[in-house]
C-alpha cells in the first residue's frame, strides 16, 4: 500500500452497525489504506462534521430517521469537493433498482470484506452520484432543502418555508427570517411538496400552512385581483388570474 490513506466517514443511526463497519474497515487494512475520520448517527451530525473535516468517501446507511441517506446524499453534492458516497442497506429494493440503473455503488448488509474492498477501490475514480438517480430513489419528500453559503451547506427545514419564488435560473425560498437561493426547479418542488404548497402564480408556490387569508383589491376596469396574506411575512403575494380558484379551494380547506 502506498499513497495517501482514503479518508472515510461512517454514517448510520445504529451504533452496532457503525462498530461493525469499523471492524470491516480494519479488516481491509491489508489491501486498502483507510483512515476513519469520524462517524455520525444522523444526517445533520454528518453535515456538521463535514464542515470541519474533508473526507474522500461516506459510507452511508439509507434508512435513518429524520433525514434518510438518499436525502443526505443530495445535500452532500453541494460540498466542495463533494465526497464519494457508498450506500449501505439491508433493504429498500426500490432505491436499489434506481441505483443500479445509474451505476451507483451500494453494499447490502451483512457486508462482506471483499465487497467493501471492491467498492473502496473505485472511490478515487468515482463520478458524483447523478441527481436523477437520487430523485428516482427517493421514497418520501425531503425534510430539508439545502443552500451553499460561504463554502458551507445550510439546511432549510421545509416546514419553515413560507413560499418559493422562481427568479431566473434560481428559486428563492423565503422563511420568516430570511431568503435563501436554491438551485432547484419550481416544477419539481411543486411535485415533491404537492401536499404542502399551492401554486398561486406561475413563478410562486405558497405554503398552505402559511396562508393567513386573501385580500381583494380593485383593479383596472373595476375587476378585483386577489393577493395572499401571509403569516410571519408582511409581503403580499399576487394570485394570477389563472390561479383564482386557489382562493376558494384553500379557503374551503382552512374552514
Amino acid at each position: 500500500m502506498t499513497g495517501v490513506p482514503l479518508r472515510v466517514l461512517i454514517v448510520d443511526d445504529e451504533a452496532p452497525a457503525r462498530s461493525r463497519m469499523r471492524d470491516l474497515l480494519s479488516d481491509c487494512a491489508g489491501t486498502i489504506d483507510v483512515a476513519i475520520v469520524g462517524e455520525a448517527a444522523t444526517g445533520r451530525a454528518a453535515l456538521a462534521l463535514l464542515e470541519e473535516t474533508a473526507v474522500d468517501v461516506v459510507l452511508l446507511d439509507i434508512r435513518m430517521p429524520e433525514m434518510d441517506g438518499v436525502e443526505l446524499a443530495q445535500h452532500l453534492r453541494r460540498l466542495e469537493p463533494a465526497p464519494a458516497v457508498i450506500f449501505t442497506t439491508a433493504y429498500d429494493e426500490y432505491a436499489l433498482r434506481a441505483f443500479e440503473v445509474h451505476a451507483v455503488d451500494y453494499l447490502l448488509k451483512p457486508i462482506r470484506v471483499a465487497r467493501l474492498q471492491e467498492a473502496l477501490s473505485r472511490v478515487r475514480s468515482a463520478q458524483p452520484i447523478p441527481l436523477e438517480a437520487l430523485e428516482a430513489a427517493r421514497t418520501q419528500p425531503r425534510a430539508c432543502l439545502s443552500a451553499q453559503e460561504r463554502g458551507k451547506v445550510t439546511l432549510i427545514p421545509i416546514e419553515d418555508v413560507v413560499y418559493f419564488r422562481a427568479e431566473l435560473k434560481y428559486v428563492t425560498a423565503r422563511t420568516a427570517e430570511r431568503e435563501f437561493l436554491l438551485e432547484e426547479s419550481l416544477t419539481r418542488l411543486e411535485q415533491e411538496y404537492a401536499e404542502r404548497f399551492v401554486r398561486v402564480h406561475r413563478s410562486c408556490l405558497v405554503a398552505k400552512a402559511a396562508i393567513q387569508g386573501f385580500e381583494r383589491a380593485a383593479g383596472d376596469g373595476g375587476e378585483g385581483r386577489w393577493s395572499v396574506l401571509l403569516k410571519h411575512v408582511e409581503e403580499r403575494i399576487p394570485v394570477s388570474r389563472r390561479q383564482q380558484h386557489v382562493v376558494r379551494e384553500v379557503g374551503r380547506e382552512g374552514g
